[in-house]
């Protein structure tokens, strides 16, 4: 995965709950998952745009890709921070990038990337990311 860094992100604090735990009594790697999008969602939310601006738009963002590099176990009753900033965003294609960082001591829980594709809600179809999204979700922003 090639990585890229912010200094900004958007960061959404959570504790790791029961329904998060598997049969090792950590965190499991679905639920870390989970967080991922639950972070982007929060982030796209706190931008302005929810589920009901898309739905204005006429678009939406779908997932194509994920990949996930786990450096330690998350444990039930732990304070995490969810960390999200976008990578990049051309055409119809958007890079998001996180990290699950302990809220305790900072340390790496787990690191991220997805691919999201920018697609045209009727038509199920690729379509370039609009002006407005560009400029909301800038990584300039986030550096």
């Amino acid at each position: 995965m090639k990585w890229s860094s912010a200094r900004h992100p958007y960061v959404l604090p959570m504790v790791v709950v029961p329904d998060d735990i598997d049969s090792q009594g950590i965190a499991s790697n679905v639920a870390i998952l989970a967080w991922m999008n639950r972070a982007a969602i929060a982030h796209s939310t706190a931008a302005g745009y929810d589920w009901a601006a898309y739905r204005r738009l006429g678009t939406m963002f779908v997932v194509r890709r994920h990949e996930l590099d786990y450096h330690r176990s998350a444990t039930l009753g732990e304070r995490i921070l969810l960390r999200t900033w976008p990578g990049s965003l051309r055409g119809a294609t958007c890079r998001r990038f996180h990290e699950v960082v302990s809220a305790r001591d900072g340390q790496l829980i787990a690191r991220g990337m997805n691919v999201w594709a920018y697609i045209d809600r009727e038509a199920r179809k690729p379509q370039r990311i609009h002006a407005e999204i560009l400029a909301a979700f800038d990584p300039e922003q986030f550096i």
